[in-house]
């Protein structure tokens, strides 16, 4: 294989769609009747989401993550307190350094689930416990539908005037269409397993309409002049940071409570995931229409500089060492 074919190889295409969105939105963004068609569009989108992901996790990895919850404790309680503590550090940088907007977007994505399948495959690059790994990281996106919106209303509720109203909307656009997927799924998933191309493609596309029609709405508001290349340059050295305490903090924690490697991988790589497919649309349900774009910006940067970072260190953790085997 060459080289070009090699980098091409490596490129997140869904990353490169991703700014081609923001790109398009920036020269071409919706307005007026055909913004209000948009909007329509992007409550259909979230909810089909939301309902494929109440079909794909299994009812039955909650139950199971009961069976080992000092793994999974572990990694929620990375994802939900040391995270979000992480984010209320990054409010105290000026605003002259960040833009105010963009504090709280980081501050938004360390309130976030995990990922799942990027986390169960850097788990398995690195030879660590992938049924761990599975349950685990379903576990955090299972937990995530109601964890987030309570840490989004505790702790940015002021900033970005969450409501009572806001309750009733998280419940029609993400619970709902969430317990319609559990509800369905002993009928319905062996069909969207079957046609996993399809399904994928689906809720990519679904997450890209959203993105345009968030930065859409953030250029007709002004968004690019609030922004210029010193706070985005300064956005991705502070999402480096909360990546490195992070990982070490997951690294040394492992080690403390005594988890055999194969957890620790787990712990590792499930702990230090934020997820953009679950967190660009409940953006939308959660943060007011003018504010999505510019504070999805912190994730989008940190998405990116997860997966790089993380499959690198998974590469050279499977290189390195042989799998334990995973504690029953």
């Amino acid at each position: 294989m060459g080289p070009v074919r090699r980098v091409v190889a490596r490129v997140d295409w869904f990353v490169v769609s991703l700014l081609l969105a923001v790109v398009v939105a920036s020269f071409f963004p919706v307005r007026g009747q055909a913004a209000e068609g948009l909007e329509v569009a992007v409550v259909v989108a979230v909810g089909w989401l939301f309902f494929l992901y109440g079909v794909r996790l299994p009812t039955k990895e909650a139950v199971d993550a009961l069976r080992d919850w000092r793994l999974h404790g572990s990694v929620l309680a990375v994802t939900f307190i040391v995270f979000p503590l992480l984010g209320l550090a990054v409010q105290l940088v000026p605003s002259s350094v960040v833009p105010h907007d963009l504090k709280l977007g980081l501050l938004f994505l360390t309130l976030l689930p995990s990922t799942v399948q990027s986390s169960i495959a850097f788990t398995s690059i690195a030879r660590g416990n992938v049924a761990g790994a599975v349950v685990a990281a379903s576990f955090s996106n299972l937990a995530g539908v109601v964890l987030t919106p309570l840490l989004v209303a505790g702790l940015l509720g002021g900033a970005v005037g969450f409501s009572v109203d806001s309750i009733g909307t998280i419940g029609l656009q993400l619970l709902a269409p969430f317990v319609a997927g559990q509800l369905l799924r002993r009928w319905i998933a062996p069909w969207v397993l079957a046609h996993k191309r399809l399904t994928t493609l689906t809720d990519r596309g679904s997450v890209l309409l959203v993105v345009y029609s968030a930065f859409s709405h953030g250029v007709v508001d002004g968004i690019w002049t609030t922004v210029d290349v010193g706070s985005v340059v300064a956005v991705v050295v502070l999402c480096c940071v909360v990546l490195a305490v992070v990982l070490t903090f997951t690294s040394v924690l492992g080690k403390k409570l005594g988890f055999s490697r194969a957890d620790r991988v787990v712990l590792l790589m499930c702990g230090s995931k934020k997820s953009l497919a679950s967190g660009v649309p409940m953006a939308t349900v959660l943060l007011p229409a003018a504010s999505v774009g510019i504070m999805v910006l912190p994730l989008m940067i940190f998405h990116q500089i997860q997966l790089i970072v993380c499959a690198v260190i998974a590469r050279r953790m499977g290189d390195a060492a042989e799998p334990e085997p995973a504690r029953t």
